[in-house]
C-alpha cells in the first residue's frame, strides 16, 4: 500500500502533468495541421486534376499502409540524413500530422461523394463555376458530414502520441516510464494513471463526436420535416 501511495506523490503526479501537456500540445497542433492538409489532399484526390491527383493518391495509399512508427523513425532519423533534425516534439508532429492527414483525405474525399451530384448540378446551373460550387455548395456539407468520422480520428491520434515515446518524445508515457524505470513497484500504478488520464481525453472527445453525430442527425430530420422543429420546440402543427 505504502508503494501505491508513494507512486502517486505529488512530485509523480507533477511529472505526469508535465507529460500530458506535451501529449496535448503535439495532440493539439498535429490535428490542426492534419486537418488542413487533409482537405486539400481529399480535395485534389476527389476533383481528379490530370497526373496530380493520381500522385497525391497513391502517396496517400502508401502512407496509410505505412506503420505510423515506421514514419516516426524516419522523421526523427531519416530527416537528419536529408540537412534537418527535428527535436523529438517536432519530428512526432511531422509524423503524425502526414500519417493523420492521409486518414483525413480519404474520410474528405468520401464526404464530398456522398454529397448527391444534383448540389453540384443546381449550382453549375445558377451561375457558379465548378470551384465556386464546390467551395460553397458542396465542401460545406460535406465537412458537416464528415465530422464525426474526423473526430474519431483525431480520438486515434491522440493514442497514437505514445508510440513516439520511441524517439524520446517527453510525453505523458516516456515519463510514466522514467516513474515506474526508478522503481519497479510503481509500475501498475502509473500504468493505472495512464489508463485514467487517456481515458479522460479520448473520451471527451468521444463525446463530442456523438454530440455531433446527434446534432447532424436533428438537422437532417428538420431539413426532411420542418414540422419536426416544431415539434422539438414543443409546438404542435395546426
Amino acid at each position: 500500500m505504502l508503494n501505491v501511495l508513494g507512486a502517486y506523490s505529488w512530485v509523480n503526479i507533477r511529472f505526469l502533468l508535465e507529460g500530458a501537456w506535451v501529449t496535448i500540445f503535439v495532440s493539439i497542433v498535429s490535428i490542426f495541421f492534419s486537418y488542413i492538409l487533409g482537405i486539400v489532399l481529399g480535395i485534389i484526390r476527389y476533383v481528379n486534376i490530370k497526373w496530380l491527383s493520381a500522385i497525391v493518391g497513391f502517396v496517400i495509399d502508401i502512407i496509410r499502409n505505412l506503420p505510423l512508427i515506421l514514419i516516426i523513425f524516419f522523421t526523427y532519423f531519416g530527416l537528419p540524413n536529408l540537412g534537418f533534425k527535428p527535436a523529438p516534439v517536432w519530428a512526432s508532429i511531422i509524423a503524425l500530422s502526414i500519417f493523420e492527414a492521409a486518414m483525413v483525405a480519404e474520410i474528405v474525399r468520401a464526404g464530398i461523394v456522398s454529397i448527391p451530384t444534383g448540389q453540384m448540378e443546381g449550382a453549375r446551373a445558377n451561375g457558379l463555376t465548378y470551384w465556386q460550387a464546390l467551395r460553397y455548395i458542396v465542401l460545406p456539407q460535406a465537412i458537416k458530414n464528415m465530422i464525426p468520422a474526423i473526430v474519431s480520428q483525431f480520438i486515434s491520434l491522440v493514442k497514437d502520441t505514445s508510440l513516439a515515446t520511441i524517439i524520446v518524445l517527453p510525453d505523458l508515457m516516456n515519463h510514466a516510464q522514467i516513474i515506474y524505470g526508478q522503481n519497479t513497484n510503481y509500475t501498475i500504478p502509473m500504468f493505472l494513471a495512464l489508463a485514467v488520464m487517456y481515458f479522460i481525453v479520448c473520451y471527451a472527445l468521444s463525446l463530442l463526436a456523438s454530440y455531433l453525430e446527434r446534432r447532424q442527425s436533428k438537422s437532417k430530420t428538420i431539413a426532411k420535416d420542418p414540422e419536426a422543429e416544431e415539434i422539438s420546440n414543443g409546438d404542435m402543427p395546426l
